[in-house]
Parts: structure tokens; sequence; C-alpha cells
């Protein structure tokens, strides 16, 4: 949802949200309309006054559902229990996706063994949680000489994670030399 906010030299404010709502029974402004029922029936083509005073018959209320469409397709229908279902329906879809994290692991350039290991085990370990890594060095002062050097630990550290592919090639950025390790995928 976008909001904009308009103001004026007087001093005042005006908040315009462009999140596009359906329009509903008075909102509906067309001559004439492609009514569609409260049991899925098709009702025909009718005016918006007529519809609407279908919609009113039957306690219900008339939504334009296709505004794009010669002409409109309205449906009456409880609009109220309409939204709610959306909204049930979003969150449940917000609460199923997955949010990929990239977690950071930082080498240097003359790393020891167990260090190494360590930092392999650590990558291993968010890989297998879905997440993703990435690997960095950092160069400081004269180490941006040995930058080959660099090439050399991340190889070597890309083919020491386990269960993960290498998204981003290790690439020297500034200062700093950085690949990208995301997990394997499922089989």
């Amino acid at each position: 949802m976008f909001v904009l906010l308009i103001c004026l030299k007087q001093w005042r404010c005006f908040i315009i949200s462009t999140k596009k709502e359906l329009e509903i029974n008075e909102e509906i402004r067309d001559k004439e309309v492609r009514v569609i029922g409260a049991d899925g029936s098709q009702m025909g083509v009718m005016s918006a006054a007529r519809a609407q005073k279908l919609a009113d018959e039957a306690n219900l209320d008339l939504v334009k559902i296709a505004p794009t469409a010669t002409p409109p397709v309205c449906r009456i229908m409880d609009y109220g229990k309409y939204r709610f279902e959306q909204r049930k329906k979003e969150k449940e879809n917000r609460k199923n996706q997955k949010i990929v994290e990239t977690k950071e692991v930082r080498l240097s350039l003359n790393i020891d063994t167990n260090d190494f290991n360590t930092k392999v085990n650590q990558a291993n370990k968010f890989l297998k949680n879905g997440d993703k890594v990435k690997a960095s060095i950092r160069f400081r002062g004269r180490e941006m000489a040995h930058s080959k050097a660099g090439l050399d630990v991340m190889a070597r550290f890309g083919r020491a994670v386990e269960g993960g592919v290498i998204e981003k090639q290790a690439k020297l950025e500034g200062r700093s030399m950085q690949m990208v390790i995301a997990p394997a995928p499922k089989k």
C-alpha cells in the first residue's frame, strides 16, 4: 500500500491512500453491469440501480469485482464476510512463507586451520537451517597486494562447505572480497 502525503501552503496536510479497494453499493456509477448472483449464477446485464435493488432485497452488497470488463462485472455477496476471508487468506499466506536470511561468516587472509573449520561448521549450520551464507574477507593495509591469496581462501571455503551451492562467486569489491552460498535445492 502506498500513502501519499499532500501539504498545502496553509500548513494543512492530506493523506491519500492509493490502495485499490473494490467499489460497493452506491459507489458503482456505471449505467449497465453484468450481475452474478449470491449463489454464483449469471443474472445477466442490467442497470446498476436494478442490480442494487436486487442486492438490497437479499440483504447483501453489490460489489464490482471486474471493473475493466465490458460491461463491468458485479457480484451480489456479503462484503464484510468476503473481506474477512481475504484477510484470513493473506494472514495464512504470510504465516506459510519462508523468509530467507543471509548470515555472514567473516574470514581473514591468514586464517588458521581450526578457525577455518569452525567457520565452515558455522556455515553448514546456517545452510541446514535454510539461510544463505555470505563469506567475506576484509583486506587491511598491505593485504590488498595479496588478493590472489584471498581468492584461494574463498575457493577452499566454497569446497569445504557441504549442502550449499555457490550463488555468487568470490569478487573483490573495494577492500573486501565477498562470496554468497545458497542452500542446495532439495530433491
